[in-house]
């Protein structure tokens, strides 16, 4: 186990005068500090050797290595394990070697400047990363509290909102908190046209319209929703075959033949960071499949042209498999082989040719094979009737 040569220090607008007197001095001690402009702005008193984060940032790692045997600090803002580098960093390294120094993260100074609890938030960042990615958690009297990428964020996020039907949301912008040039700008997301500075918090206090659009993260978004060319996985049978899928925390789904995305998109919003790639040969229904992902809060959707099974060949392993399309034996193996331990397994069929192949894998493989089949109430002249959508036959299986 090798003794710690690099310390990762959480620093808040009070500078070197917010650290404990143990953080303080181990800042003090540096041989090497590392950080951005502002980092070594409120740091700089002391006398070290100064490394801007390197550019690209994914170089941030071997920058690190070559400084092993000094003295090295990180400065990160607030606590740098909190949707900041020090995760990452801590992924990459040996942990034995990392000591970590937190400060007040800018959650905690948000919470308290809008008395607001913690657990009864949805804590976000859209740092560095795609925007849309909040858009999952638009809900009816949800609370969010988001790291933003700079001072055009707010307003992008006032768009989403409004578009939505959530335009009377009340939003706080929060800059520079714990400084002494702290600011607070409130407004309503609908007539948002706020200046506001580039490093910034974000506070919603989201509030529906009658009219609002409701999105929940449980699967069986209404097929509306979704662009479509009438090919795709409907509401319902979406729903059971999410359930079948079981989507956890940061997991990884291939979603075979996806079209327009709709499984992958659901899959992604019902957990925190879960990952699907989407693989389907025609341009136009990849081109969906992206709008889809934009729209509804899952922008890093990664889509795949190709056929399989040759298109899944050096894919990362995934924890969950759909095949909505291009079923065969052949695809089945390859992505049965594929999928990790407890890994789940959902085939969908509707016409009689994959039906034939599904049921001959449940009879080598075991599983669960059931029948869906879906009737919508319709008008039928000025009455209403029951109009059945096609027949699915769904074999689903869990690797053990």
């Amino acid at each position: 186990m090798s003794d710690p040569w690099l310390h990762i220090v959480g620093i808040g607008e009070d500078g070197m005068a917010g650290l404990l007197p143990a953080t303080r001095a181990v800042v003090e001690a540096a041989e090497v500090i590392i950080g951005g402009d502002r980092h070594h702005r409120l740091s700089e008193a002391v006398t070290a050797d100064r490394v801007a984060w390197p550019s690209p940032f994914d170089a941030l790692i071997d920058t690190l290595k070559g400084y092993k045997g000094r003295r090295v600090v990180v400065l990160a803002t607030g606590d740098p394990l909190w949707f900041s580098v020090g995760a990452r960093i801590g992924r990459a390294l040996d942990p034995s070697e990392i000591v970590y120094h937190p400060q007040l993260s800018a959650f905690q100074l948000a919470a308290a400047r809008m008395g607001w609890s913690l657990p009864d938030v949805e804590t976000l960042t859209v740092h560095g990363r795609p925007v849309e990615q909040m858009i999952a958690f638009i809900q009816p009297d949800a609370r969010l509290l988001i790291l933003t990428t700079g001072a055009e964020t707010p307003a992008r996020i006032a768009r989403f909102l409004t578009e939505r039907g959530f335009g009377a949301s009340r939003m706080t912008v929060l800059a520079a908190m714990g400084g002494k040039d702290e600011a607070r700008i409130d407004g309503v997301a609908e007539s948002w046209d706020a200046q506001v500075p580039a490093f910034n918090t974000l506070a919603v206090k989201c509030v529906a319209a009658p009219d609002a659009a409701l999105l929940p993260r449980v699967p069986g978004l209404a097929d509306a929703l979704f662009q479509h060319d009438g090919t795709m996985t409907k509401q319902e049978v979406r729903a059971a075959t999410l359930a079948k899928l079981m989507p956890m925390r940061g997991a990884l789904l291939w979603d075979i033949g996806t079209g327009c995305g709709s499984v992958a998109v659901e899959w992604m919003r019902a957990a925190r960071y879960a990952r699907a790639v989407g693989i389907e040969p025609r341009d136009d229904r990849r081109a969906m499949a992206a709008q889809n992902a934009l729209a509804l809060g899952t922008p890093k959707l990664e889509l795949i042209e190709g056929r399989v099974p040759e298109a899944l060949n050096g894919l990362e392993p995934p924890d969950a498999v759909f095949i909505g399309g291009g079923l065969s034996v052949e695809v089945f193996d390859a992505a049965w082989a594929a999928l990790r331990p407890l890994g789940r397994l959902v085939a969908n069929a509707v016409t009689l040719e994959s039906e034939a192949v599904l049921i001959d894998l449940h009879k080598y493989h075991g599983g669960q094979l059931i029948k869906l089949q879906v009737n919508r109430a319709e008008p039928v002249g000025a009455m209403t009737g029951w109009r059945p959508l096609m027949p699915v036959t769904q074999w689903s299986l869990v690797k053990r």
